[in-house]
């Protein structure tokens, strides 16, 4: 299991770094570049057993509390032509943001798990 939690880390890690890059023609580019960018730097933090608790339930809260202020009043999808495209713009920013907040929350798990086996491990041995 933890192998391939760090398989989906490396995953995240390359597709918050391809999404931060896709962002170049976005008005508002420099807000995605650093949120996506953090993603992918606490993904690979992830990966090398660097990333603490406290940032990824941190990063989890933030991105939460960011899809809920940017859910579209009426969500009409992803793609441009199904609806208004204020609307559209609003549930991919959201889709992303809830995208961060599952992925570090399952690190924060798996992080709060690992502390506890460990800890387990010390009171036997």
């Amino acid at each position: 299991m933890k192998s391939l939690l760090k398989i989906v880390g490396v995953i995240f890690a390359i597709l918050f770094a391809w999404a931060a890059y896709l962002q170049y023609n976005d008005p508002d580019a420099t807000t995605w570049y650093i949120i996506y960018g953090l993603a992918a730097l606490a993904s690979a933090l992830f990966v090398i057993n660097r990333l603490p608790f406290f940032v990824a339930i941190s990063f989890f809260l933030l991105a939460i509390i960011g899809t809920y202020s940017q859910w579209p009043e009426q969500f009409q999808g992803f793609t441009i032509g199904e609806g208004d495209i204020v609307n559209i713009e609003r549930g991919r920013e959201a889709g992303g943001l809830l995208i961060i907040a599952v992925v570090m929350l399952v690190y924060a798990l798996r992080i709060r798990y690992e502390k506890r086996i460990k800890g387990l491990d010390q009171k036997f041995f």
